[in-house]
């Protein structure tokens, strides 16, 4: 007996053994993923995880789209960077897992859902953009590998993100976890910028800011530094969040319930505030574009009568006054107003130059063709290393005229097909307002597009564009929401009744 026991107690300690090799192993392999990407190693280790994962994410679908969400948003905070592989591989992968399970699971997906005008648009858009895989403009021969990694991102993932978010926020209550869930993360980039402002940055923020962003983020002499939060750069942040703020203020317009309506406000004034240290001047033009929007959407003479005084006062105070130049922010959002502003002349020039060159390239350089791939003795080399400053110039460059037609008339198209729904279908007023807010941050975040090469950038474009795909879906569920808003109004009241009848108490 003594002999078994000794037996079983090897055999325990062997196995504790190998289960301790197995972890740090696979520590080891997470190490070398963060570090160094990916490797034959990493990925054999690391197999047990994806496993655990696929098997979680067809248990727990909605649990997969909050992970996409979160990783959306950190996948390019510098702070945690993830080198070997493209940036945007996570949030791809994910949102085709996404939709794989709900074709596995085809009775229940909904894909009617999907079925409006803004996929119509998309498909035009998507198909353009497939086609263009036969351009050949520079003389080079068709690249498979380079047209697929641009079109996956100036298409594709506008089409992922208006299947995923139609299939997955089906219900009132998803709709307004979702609210809750990107607001948390707008406060938390709000947060970090506060953080980079006031407590300083990492040491990987600031290897960007002294490496790639010094020309663009140190500015007045360094008197001025740009922050840029978890995003990517100032300008993303500073456009991005901006929309968001858009979409949260308005929101909380209409909204019935008080603790909504204060988060709403909450959100969207502090991202109002963030946006400032990002010194990003297209930003202050996205929230007034943004604010016109809703005066126009809301069809009402007592919001548009104030909203039209506030914004006339605020570009009268930044376009002809000095008030807050004390303000390193406020000066830079100022020159926005300034016809002689150097960085926009160049934008000039440089967009003289490219108007020469796509005279002989109707459909652009090509979707995937860059600097890094047309040589120096080619003719179209100069237009291929000229910065773009704008996703609708970059769309331009690689599409031609023909393509940013298309791009332009199918967004337009999807818009007005939304504005339509928020104007004419919804009942609800406090609907209509989260259906207004997603409209009016499309419009800002497209302004920042024309003005800065953000649109297709994470966050930005699975937010947006898939806050846009939310609209199309809102009148499905405008009975179960008017439902689900009364059960929480009521409730609302009760503890209003509740909390009168105390203090009345207390009086006595």
């Amino acid at each position: 007996m003594s002999n078994i026991a000794a037996f079983r107690t090897s055999a325990s300690e062997l196995g504790g053994g190998r289960i301790m090799i197995l972890l740090l192993l696979f520590v080891l392999a997470i190490y070398q993923f963060v570090n160094a990407g990916f490797s034959a190693f990493a990925v054999v280790c690391m197999l047990p995880v994806v496993v655990i994962g696929v098997v979680l994410a067809f248990r727990h679908e909605m649990l997969l789209f909050w992970v996409l969400m979160g990783i959306n948003y950190f996948i390019q905070w510098k702070s945690f960077p993830v080198q070997g592989i493209p940036t945007s591989l996570p949030n791809e992968a994910l949102e085709l897992l996404l939709i794989a399970m709900a074709i596995i699971n085809v009775k229940e997906a909904r894909f009617e859902r999907c079925a409006n005008l803004m996929l119509f648009m998309l498909i035009i858009w998507c198909s353009f953009c497939t086609l263009e895989v036969l351009n050949d403009t520079c003389g080079l021969g068709i690249d498979v590998g380079a047209w697929y990694s641009g079109a996956r991102m100036m298409s594709y993932q506008l089409l992922y993100a208006l299947i995923v978010y139609s299939i997955y926020i089906t219900t009132p209550k998803l709709l307004i976890k979702y609210m809750f869930v990107w607001g948390g993360l707008a406060l938390f980039a709000v947060f970090w910028v506060w953080k980079q402002q006031h407590l300083g940055l990492t040491q990987m923020e600031n290897a960007f800011l002294q490496g790639r962003g010094r020309t663009t983020h140190i500015i007045n002499g360094g008197a001025t530094i740009r922050l840029f939060s978890i995003y990517s750069d100032a300008a993303n942040y500073g456009i991005g969040i901006a929309a968001t703020a858009v979409a949260f203020l308005i929101s909380g317009i209409t909204c019935k319930i008080k603790k909504l309506k204060y988060f709403f406000f909450f959100v969207g004034a502090a991202c109002l505030w963030g946006m400032m240290p990002s010194g990003t001047r297209t930003a202050t033009f996205c929230v007034i574009a943004g604010i016109a929007t809703y005066v126009v959407l809301s069809k009402s003479v007592k919001i548009a009568v104030p909203v039209a005084l506030f914004l006339g006062l605020a570009y009268f105070i930044l376009a002809f006054t000095t008030i807050g130049n004390g303000n390193a922010q406020i000066r830079r959002m100022r020159s926005g107003f300034n016809k002689d502003d150097a960085s926009a002349n160049q934008r000039t020039i440089n967009q003289a130059v490219m108007k020469k060159y796509l005279a002989d390239a109707p459909f652009g350089l090509g979707i995937g063709m860059g600097y890094e791939n047309v040589p120096a003795n080619n003719k179209f080399r100069k237009l291929a290393t000229i910065p773009p400053d704008s996703e609708y110039v970059f769309i331009w460059i690689h599409t031609g005229i023909v393509g940013i037609i298309v791009f332009l008339v199918t967004t337009f198209i999807m818009f007005c097909g939304a504005a339509k729904i928020v104007m004419f279908r919804l009942r609800s007023p406090s609907l209509r307002g989260i259906g207004a807010g997603m409209c009016c941050a499309f419009v800002a975040i497209q302004l920042g597009g024309y003005a800065n090469q953000v649109l297709m950038q994470f966050p930005n474009c699975l937010l947006f564009y898939g806050g846009l795909s939310l609209v199309y879906t809102l009148p499905l569920r405008e009975d179960e929401w008017i439902k689900y808003e009364e059960e929480l109004f009521a409730k609302q009241k009760e503890r209003e009744r509740i909390k009168l009848e105390k203090k009345l108490a207390k009086r006595v």
